[in-house]
Order: structure tokens, then sequence, then C-alpha cells
């Protein structure tokens, strides 16, 4: 077999099963045992799947890899909620310094669901609030949590919660975390990105792209530097951004063209995302 067939990675969770195969592993018990960092700076980077296997000699003795039952890689199921017309996605792409997202992130591997407030502070810092939720109703927002949103809107913001509330967008995709050694940060690698709305309409994320998100109190953690060294710079990217983007024909999303076209393939009159109202905008 050629040098060239033993090196080519044919998608993102290959490469991502290959990066973190090589690192020692960390417990859950061990990973809560640090302090858990829900107040961070996150960095987010859209890598091709042979460039992120290339960072393993870089990472190797910065980080360890969650290992849950042997398993290195994790069932995600992230379902998002907004106004019906899209407050928090306009907020958002709009830049409003005062923004935030609500949704149930579901760990599909082990059942377990929490209720989500992330809140956009300064310095592109994120303030995650939480409380655990009912798998079983993972799309829909009982009273608890509308109760619980509202106390975490009006305490950050002192803002109330949009009056009509509906599932917006679903996000499912395979994640793998890295848990620095020497500090408190974070890095998880996304893949098999896939986006349905409530009509059951499903886009897929180009495979061979994986989704970096780097999560530190400053900002600048070892595998923001590897990842500078190699010329790659962070992206403005948000999943429930870009599944709006590619879910709902004619949404404006300009922010986000660059991170759509890497991420979900060249312009395609057929496709939704570059039809209509969207294009050119």
């Amino acid at each position: 077999m050629s040098v060239l067939a033993e090196t080519t990675v044919l998608d993102g969770s290959t490469a991502v099963a290959r990066l973190t195969g090589a690192l020692p592993p960390m417990s859950l018990a061990q990973v809560l045992d640090r302090a858990e960092l829900q107040t961070r700076v996150d960095r987010k980077y859209l890598v091709p799947a042979d460039q992120c296997a290339a960072m393993l000699p870089r990472l190797a003795g910065e980080y360890a890899v969650l290992e849950i039952d042997g398993r290195r890689d994790f069932r995600y199921s992230s379902t998002y909620f907004d106004s019906p017309d899209l407050l928090t996605f306009r907020q958002h792409r709009q830049g409003r310094r005062q923004r935030y997202k609500m949704r149930t992130r579901t760990y599909m591997d082990s059942g377990e669901c929490m209720f989500e407030v992330k809140l956009s502070g300064a310095r592109n810092s994120t303030d995650k609030r939480r409380m655990h939720y009912d798998a079983a109703r993972r799309r829909t927002l009982d009273a608890p949590a509308r109760a619980f949103l509202q106390d975490v809107l009006l305490s950050a913001y002192r803002t109330n919660p949009p009056e009509i509330v509906v599932t917006s967008a679903t996000t499912d995709y395979l994640r793998s975390t890295l848990v620095q050694l020497s500090g408190p940060g974070r890095v998880t690698f996304d893949t098999t990105l896939t986006c349905t709305d409530g009509s059951g309409t499903t886009v897929a994320a180009d495979p061979g792209t994986v989704l970096i998100e780097s999560k530190s109190a400053g900002g600048d953690a070892p595998v923001d530097r590897v990842l500078r060294d190699q010329g790659v710079r962070p992206a403005k990217i948000s999943k429930y951004c870009v599944a709006v983007a590619v879910l709902y024909p004619g949404v404006p999303a300009n922010p986000w063209r660059p991170a759509l076209r890497a991420y979900f393939g060249a312009p395609d009159a057929r496709h939704p995302l570059w039809e209509g109202a969207w294009r050119g905008r």
C-alpha cells in the first residue's frame, strides 16, 4: 500500500477517531472533579479532516480524551427554541450585545438531558445556565423550563423571553472531547452534523469537515496556538444559526456565509440556502 493510501482520511469522524485514539483517556469522574468551565471564551474552527488528523503531534502531552465505557465519541442532539419570527436568530445576525440561545441538549448514549440558556457576554465570552430536563420532552418546553428561562433572562439582561416559543431546529452530531492536562480548557470535535426542522426536512453538512471548538478561560489554549500556526483562523459560526440558514429558505444569514460555503458545500440553486431572498444579501 502506498504512503498516500495509508494517510488518506475519508471523513471527519475517521480523522477524529485517529487523533483521539492516540491520546490518553480521562474518565468522566476525573473530568467532573475539575472545575467546570461554564463561563468561557469560545473559538470555533472549520478544519478539513486531513488537517485535523495532522494536529496529533502538537496535541500529544497537552490533552487527554474523555472516555466513557470504552467510548471516545458520543451522540449529541440539540433542539433549539425561538419565537415564530426567529427573534434569537435575528439577534445573533445583528450582533446584539445581549443575545442568547435556548435549547435542550440530549446526550443520546446516556439518555441524560439538560435545558440550557447560553448567554453572550463581553469579549466573546459565553455564560451557560442549565437545568436537568426530561429527555422524552426534549422537543418542547415545559412550565419549569419556561420559568427557568425567565429567571435567567431577567437576572442577566432584565428582559422577558418571547411570549410564544416554538421548536425551530434540531442539530445531531458526533462529538469527542479533549481535556487540557495543565488547565481547565476543553476542546470539542464535532462531525456528521445534520440539521432538521419541525417538518422532518434534514440537511447534512460536509462529512469531510470537522467543527473544532476551543473553550478556555482566556481564548488562547494550546489547540488555538496549533491551529494558528497551521494558518487556520477562527470561523464565525453558530450551529443554530447555520441550521436556520439551511432549513428556512430566504432567511438572511450573511454573517455566516463563508462558514456556510465551507460547511455545506458550493452554491447550488436547487438548495434553499441559495434560493430567493437570501442570495446576495
